[in-house]
């Protein structure tokens, strides 16, 4: 069975960190995002994967360029224009061939969830089409599902408004359950999505699926974790850190590839990238410190973002999930509170 991986978005609720660079190529614990994605595929049996790509599609390309991210072959279909989630996949079934049922996952969700389960309750069901479901304690910024206790999708709302979910019946708890960003679909899916024109997936083909009585759900209470904004982003590290997913190099609740750091800084609970300077009196805790940093005497970073090379002068401080880009400079004596440098430009996208 094939997978796509869809990779199209821009990024832009992570701005600046996405300003030149796709956030599945962000490093989580010092390798992208899209490692750990691939890694997890190929541990339940995909052997090929097909990227789904648009913006800055060269980066991905340029960085595995034999055709395999780690043990997992790929193939890349990259869109001319934007076309969805449904559009999307379309596009890249029609690109690779693909025939029969195949998965899709959106690249930008890190889960443990058992996919031979998942593909497993496809098989049982017949249905046309099978979704993954995960309890949360807030649906509104996802996709809230009702299913009932065989399994059955009663009803599929995307982003429905705060404090109007209903719990899901399937769910065998008190949390409504949201699409997980995981499905299996058959062929005949693709026959439901228009060609050539954005579609979404979510919005358009799953009520249409679920009005004809053919989708069903596997609730997988398991670790999940949407990383599109900043905060979600830091989160993906700092759970490598505490070992909620397996890791390399974390000692003590630290992730440091960098010989700079001054005996006399203090860095905890953090990751810090390559080639990194930490001046002495300096404080690192709960942040992403990017490749080649600079980090000034007695500056503070406080659970915050810095993208690679970014530097930070004597005694500015940084806290409240601060972001600098890569390569900007923080003046010395600064105050970033839940700031971002440069601020990024109010564009709509994910």
């Amino acid at each position: 069975m094939k997978a796509i991986l869809l990779l199209g978005g821009f990024g832009t609720r992570l701005r600046p960190l996405t300003n030149d660079t796709p956030k599945q190529m962000l490093p989580v614990c010092g390798r992208p995002m899209i490692e750990w994605v691939c890694e997890h595929v190929h541990r339940h049996g995909i052997e090929e994967i097909v990227l789904s790509l648009g913006y800055r599609a060269e980066a991905f390309t340029a960085a595995y360029p034999h055709g395999r991210i780690g043990r997992l072959a790929y193939q890349v279909a990259v869109e001319p224009d934007p076309r969805g989630t449904a559009g999307a996949v379309r596009f890249a079934a029609e690109a690779s061939d693909i025939t029969g049922t195949f998965l899709v996952l959106n690249g930008d969700v890190l889960t443990d969830l058992d996919m031979g389960a998942l593909v497993r309750r496809h098989t049982s069901s017949g249905a046309e089409a099978t979704i993954a479901l995960q309890p949360v304690a807030d649906p509104s910024p996802y996709g809230l599902v009702v299913a009932d206790r065989s399994g059955r999708v009663l009803s599929f709302s995307e982003k429905p408004e705060a404090g109007s979910a209903p719990a899901a019946l399937s769910s065998g708890g008190d949390r409504p359950t949201i699409s997980a960003g995981t499905y299996v679909l058959s062929s005949a899916v693709l026959d439901r999505i228009a060609p050539d024109q954005p579609v979404s997936i979510e919005r358009e083909i799953f009520p249409q699926i679920v009005a004809d009585g053919a989708l069903a759900a596997l609730v997988d209470d398991t670790y999940w974790l949407d990383t599109g904004t900043p905060q979600q982003y830091l989160a993906a590290n700092l759970d490598v850190l505490a070992g909620r997913r397996a890791a390399a190099r974390v000692i003590d609740g630290i992730a440091a590839a960098s010989d700079g750091v001054h005996p006399e800084a203090q860095i905890r609970t953090s990751v810090v990238g390559h080639g990194c300077e930490i001046g002495p009196g300096a404080v690192v805790q709960r942040s992403v410190v990017g490749d080649g940093c600079r980090i000034a005497a007695g500056a503070i970073v406080v659970d915050s973002v810095l993208g690679a090379g970014a530097a930070v002068g004597a005694g500015a401080t940084l806290c409240d999930c601060s972001v600098v880009g890569s390569g900007e400079q923080v003046a010395p004596g600064t105050v970033l509170r839940a700031q971002r440098r440069p601020s990024p430009e109010p564009v709509s996208g994910s």
